[in-house]
Parts: structure tokens; C-alpha cells; sequence
């Protein structure tokens, strides 16, 4: 609890009253980086790609894919992140012609599980193992890779090292193909990098700090709203 009452009965109100936004109002949870909340958009029977409106934090339809490739895992996003300066600079790579921006997005995450959730629009708690630094046109586009806490086929894996290749080749292969036409002859995306637990977790941390620079203070400037109301 905080040392003001009033705010964190303000804030109680809040989450009584309305749906929390699972991008602004979703809590990453208390033992981040090393667990995180993930918002699921997509699970693998999809065959539309959601995303979260940014504005109404509804789950809205972004586009049918249009290839017959669907995303293997559950995916969605990390409350309170932002892909900003900070995730950015740590995937530029010495030699690069110009250095990299943040997509201006939450932080991506796939989730590995033996379970088969029927939709998305669900929170979980996630173990982050690793992750694939993806360049989206000169954009960082970091998609952390996680298991499911206590999952009984991949609970145990702590590191990427740990998940079977063929997975993460599956993962690489739908991220490279999921935005290209047959008729491309450039691809608009590129994987230069897999790493591991330690590099994700530091990803994610870079992105909270990029979240609390856009983001100053977005709960006192809820409950001030409130107060005046």
C-alpha cells in the first residue's frame, strides 16, 4: 500500500468499476522480469490475427492472414511496456548502418504451453526463457519467448537452450514469412539474433523504463481525474 489512503482507495474504485486496459491497467506482477503477466491476443487455431486497441484496450481484429501459416504459440503482449530508445539501443549491433527505433508498441511475448487455450483475451503468468531480437523495417520488435508457470511439459525449462530447436525454428519461420506476399522479393523482416533468459529479462526491463518515460505517472493522473470528478 501506498502512504496515501485516499489514492489507493481511488485506484480500488477503479478496478471495482471498469475493466481494466490490459496494456495501461494490468499489472506486470511482483516478480518481474523473472515472471510476468502476459496478455494473450492469439492462440494457434486462430486464423485472424488480433491485437489489443490501443485506445479502448478491447481485443479488435487487426487482418485475416492472408498465408497459410499461423502463429505456434500463444501470443500477446507484457503489461506496461513500451518498445521505446531504450529496447532499441540495445539491439542495434555494432556495424549497423543507422541505428535501430522502437516499433512504439508493448513488448511481445509467445508463450510455449502443452495446454490448448480455445481464444485469446486471457492473462497468464509466464517464465521468460529467451527471446528473438526481430528488425521490422529498421524497428526493434523484441518477441520475448516464455513458458507457462507450472506447465507440465515445459514448466521446467528455465533457459531457451532448454526448448526443443524445432520450435524455435517454427517461431523464426513464422515471424519471417507472416507479413510477406509470395510475390516479395525482399523480406521486410529479419531475425539477426536469438538470445537468452538473461538478455530477454534485461529486454524487458529496458522496455519498462521506456513504458514509465511515455507513460509519466499514469495511475496518479487516473486518480486525479477521479478526485475531481
Amino acid at each position: 500500500m501506498s502512504e496515501d489512503p485516499g489514492r489507493d482507495r481511488a485506484l480500488e474504485l477503479l478496478g471495482l468499476l471498469f475493466q481494466a486496459h490490459p496494456w495501461h491497467g494490468v499489472a506486470i506482477g511482483p516478480e518481474a522480469p523473472r515472471v510476468v503477466t502476459a496478455y494473450i491476443e492469439i492462440v494457434p487455431t486462430d486464423t485472424v490475427k488480433y491485437e489489443v486497441d490501443k485506445a479502448s484496450g478491447h481485443l479488435k481484429v487487426d487482418r485475416p492472414q492472408q498465408l497459410s501459416n499461423v502463429c505456434p504459440t500463444l501470443y500477446g503482449l507484457i503489461p506496461r511496456t513500451f518498445c521505446g530508445e531504450r529496447v532499441a539501443a540495445f539491439g542495434t549491433e555494432p556495424g549497423d548502418s543507422s541505428p535501430l527505433e522502437g516499433d512504439g508498441d508493448p513488448m511481445d511475448i509467445c508463450v510455449l504451453s502443452e495446454r490448448q487455450l480455445s481464444h485469446g483475451a486471457v492473462l497468464l503468468q509466464a517464465v521468460p526463457v529467451g527471446g528473438l531480437r526481430l528488425i521490422d523495417r529498421n524497428q526493434a520488435d523484441d518477441k520475448i519467448v516464455a513458458v507457462l508457470k507450472g506447465d507440465a511439459a515445459y514448466g521446467h525449462c528455465q533457459e531457451i537452450g532448454d526448448l526443443p530447436e524445432p520450435l524455435i525454428d517454427r517461431l523464426k519461420h513464422y515471424f519471417l514469412t507472416y507479413k510477406r506476399p509470395p510475390e516479395a522479393k525482399r523480406d521486410p523482416v529479419r531475425i539477426p539474433r536469438v538470445y537468452g533468459a538473461a538478455e530477454a529479462r534485461e529486454v524487458i526491463e529496458r522496455s519498462r523504463a521506456d513504458y514509465r518515460e511515455r507513460f509519466p505517472q499514469l495511475e496518479d493522473r487516473f486518480v486525479e481525474v477521479l478526485q475531481r470528478s
